[in-house]
């Protein structure tokens, strides 16, 4: 059983010490599993259809012969970031429209690391 307060812990460090505002675990199939939907967001919906666009992404880009790391959503004021963290599950970050993505894909690997101990 995933301990949620665990990973609740690590998704806020991850808004701290990456400039992120908003994140979000999802599994891969869709279910919210820790993290702060937006205010004014329906969480079922916007977890849903985060899982949806990245499988989409993926099969779209399946026969590229490249793994895919990430899908970035340009908003008119922000960013949302989809981060595939393996089989069981997935990042969303809603971010500032000007946040470097590769630097927060690298700033990532070790609370990826942290929270896949915790699921």
């Amino acid at each position: 059983m995933a301990d949620i307060v665990a990973i609740e812990s690590v998704l806020h460090e991850v808004e701290k010490s990456l400039g992120v505002e908003d994140a979000v675990l999802v599994s891969r199939s869709g279910v919210h599993i820790a993290g702060a939907v937006p205010i004014g967001a329906h969480s079922e919906t916007f977890v849903a259809m985060f899982a949806v666009l990245l499988g989409a992404a993926e099969n779209a880009t399946s026969e590229l012969k490249e793994r895919l790391d990430s899908v970035v959503i340009n908003l008119e004021g922000s960013r949302v970031i989809i981060v595939n963290d393996g089989p069981k599950a997935l990042f969303v970050f809603r971010t500032r429209k000007d946040i470097d993505t590769r630097r927060l894909r690298q700033g990532l690997e070790k609370y990826a690391r942290q929270i896949e101990e915790h699921l």
